[in-house]
């Protein structure tokens, strides 16, 4: 029995470089938390992991239809990753439902696990399903695996004094149990997860862990699995690593901000998907001075913001596309009054409600320009789960020092997923210096006089001596009095612009991954950073003349961007919309592009890229030769 606890097989292990494992069912079976299980119980035995979490779009979509088919993709392996995984090793599948929507995905021979007992004729009427998917070939060509996983959940169980219901909602541990013999993960994390998690349900946590004990050995006793799998550490950087998931990153990232400009952190918020999860997390650290406020509506959200940041405080909101557009005019008035700020668009599918569980990069041509009048202001986009923590410190750097808000765009693909984040060292970080004046050299304080970044002064209200008049009508330089000379609207206008060019000034220009000039230059933003950089250095292995620049700052465009993309032949932009990068590209640089365009919801997967990078650069391969 000590053996099968620590989760050690007799059977024979086969070493893989790395394996990518979809766990799919219904809303409520717990596929969510068995994904997280195998995620942290794989971080743990040192691997790489990407993940990819698929939540219904229906709060509550109808058990066992396609609409409420919920999914947990995870990709761990022993050498650096950057994305989920394209085909799949291992699909397990709780319904019918979840298989025919999955099943597309799996690699051929690869391995299907599928719950058998919920493949009744209740259960295919409900998936839309004539005939089963088990019995009339659709699983042909694949390893199908059918368990009985609810009876043997439910025999497993049978001990302790749950009712068959709750037996029931055991199973994805049972599933669990399973994978983790598959794979050779170590059941030990998780089964402290169950005690922690049920504390005070002696009864539940007892089935659960008889559950996952089942699966493991169900795994190891039939004679359907000859064999386990086995992927080994990969080599990272020495340090101390956790999994993080991007809001989560996000909510550290904002929260080491506050602490290295030495100020309070305030959330002004309304809870939106897929950013709420900010919000969750945001409000567990109330001990190092964070203060959350869930307003009525987005408006009240971004005007509590100004507010802070009126105050001298750090002001963030968070929310997703149809939040941000309610949040226009708020938004308007922060870059008119010229006051740090931080707006958070987790994107989402659109327009209207659109999808609101699935990723998509359509919000970029809104976040540089969706306001009111000339009123431009910094994106930044981060570009992975992790990077979500150096994206918010980095924002809020740039927006203290030029006293302007500030974007950050992340995604659903983004913000749902995890990877291993290296803990740092905050004592070795670069403090974050404000100054807020306490005096004036002259008989009366200028509120819009400027530095050489054109950055005003940030001064504190009360502070004597310095009262000055602010709001959103247009101001006259330098003194802040309301003007409606044309002259100096003009003039206001362009400082505004030219203070946001002045963030090249700030931050680090982006490096060219591969050769300086060729055939082909790969030019990226945001989520799709994994997918491309993954493509690219595949690429680059069959001998192609194919590089990649990834672009952080989406506003302003770096000032070195013309140059480095004139040196290659096509310059091509994967984005999850239908071009808007491409668009500024075009319209500021006059440079043109290949687009590559995707708006199913779902991100890019290599094997996709692969061939329509390849394609391209073939096409260049061709044209050089025939005019050699």
């Amino acid at each position: 029995m000590l053996q099968t606890e620590l989760g050690e097989s007799s059977k024979p292990v086969q070493e893989l470089k790395g394996a990518t494992v979809r766990l799919v069912g219904d809303s409520g079976d717990g596929m969510q938390l068995s994904g997280m299980q195998l995620t942290n119980t794989s971080a743990l035995a040192g691997n790489d992991i990407a993940t990819f979490p698929d939540f219904p779009a229906e709060i509550r979509a109808p058990r066992g239809t396609r609409a409420g088919v919920s999914g947990f993709q995870v990709h761990f392996s022993s050498e650096e990753i950057f994305t989920p995984g394209d085909g799949l090793d291992a699909l397990i599948c709780m319904n019918p439902a979840a298989l025919v929507t999955n099943l597309r995905d799996l690699k051929p021979n690869g391995l299907l696990i599928v719950n058998e007992d919920s493949f009744e004729d209740k259960d295919l009427k409900l998936a839309k399903l004539a005939k089963n998917p088990l019995e009339d070939g659709t699983t042909d060509g694949y390893r199908l695996i059918r368990v009985k996983m609810t009876q043997l959940t439910r025999d497993a169980v049978a001990e302790t004094k749950i009712s068959v219901k709750e037996a029931d909602r055991c199973k994805n541990f049972f599933a669990m149990g399973l994978v983790f013999w598959l794979y050779g993960r170590d059941l030990t994390p998780t089964l402290r997860f169950i005690e922690k998690k049920f504390a005070g349900k002696t009864d539940v946590a007892t089935a659960n862990r008889l559950a996952l004990m089942a699966g493991w050995n169900f795994g190891e006793t039939t004679e359907a699995f000859p064999t386990t799998y086995q992927v080994p550490p990969a080599t990272l950087p020495g340090g101390t690593y956790r999994s993080v998931i991007g809001n989560q990153a996000l909510a550290y990232g904002l929260m080491t901000a506050a602490k290295l400009s030495g100020k309070k952190l305030f959330l002004g918020t309304y809870p939106i998907t897929p950013a709420s999860d900010i919000l969750h997390e945001l409000s567990r650290f109330k001990h190092l001075d964070v203060l959350t406020f869930q307003a009525e509506d987005e408006i009240a959200a971004v005007c509590s913001v100004i507010g802070v940041a009126f105050a001298g405080q750090m002001g963030v909101t968070t929310s997703s596309g149809p939040g941000i557009l309610l949040k226009g005019e708020g938004m308007s008035l922060g870059v008119m009054m010229e006051l740090p700020m931080l707006i958070i668009d987790v994107q989402r599918g659109g327009p209207s409600t659109g999808l609101p569980t699935k990723t998509e990069q359509a919000d970029l041509l809104m976040a540089i320009h969706g306001r009111h009048g000339e009123c431009p202001m910094p994106v930044i986009a981060a570009a992975s789960p992790a990077d979500c923590y150096d994206a918010a410190i980095e924002a809020w750097r740039v927006a203290t020092r030029l006293m302007t808000p500030v974007m950050i765009l992340t995604d659903g693909y983004i913000a749902n997923g995890s990877e291993p984040w290296k803990i740092p060292d905050v004592q070795t970080m670069r403090p974050i210096a404000i100054h807020h004046p306490t005096e004036t050299q002259d008989s009366k304080f200028l509120p819009y006089e400027r530095d050489n970044l054109l950055a005003r002064p940030w001064a504190i209200p009360g502070t004597e001596g310095l009262m000055h008049r602010i709001g959103g009508l247009e101001k006259e330089d330098r003194t802040g009095n309301v003007s409606y000379d044309a002259a100096n609207h003009q003039h206001m206008v362009n400082t505004r612009a030219q203070k946001v060019r002045n963030v090249n000034d700030l931050v680090e220009p982006p490096v060219i991954f591969g050769q300086r000039s060729g055939d082909v230059l790969v030019v990226s933003w945001g989520g799709t950073f994994g997918a491309c950089r993954t493509a690219v250095t595949q690429l680059q292995a069959l001998g192609h003349s194919v590089s990649h620049l990834h672009l952080r700052w989406v506003n302003p465009l770096p000032a070195e961007l013309k140059a480095m993309l004139a040196g290659f032949e096509k310059i091509v932009i994967p984005e999850l919309n239908t071009g808007q990068l491409r668009q500024l590209i075009q319209g500021q640089l006059s440079i043109s592009a290949e687009g590559i365009n995707k708006v199913e919801g779902k991100p890019f997967s290599v094997g996709e890229l692969v061939a329509k990078i390849q394609a391209i650069a073939l096409k260049c391969d061709s044209q050089i030769a025939t005019s050699e």
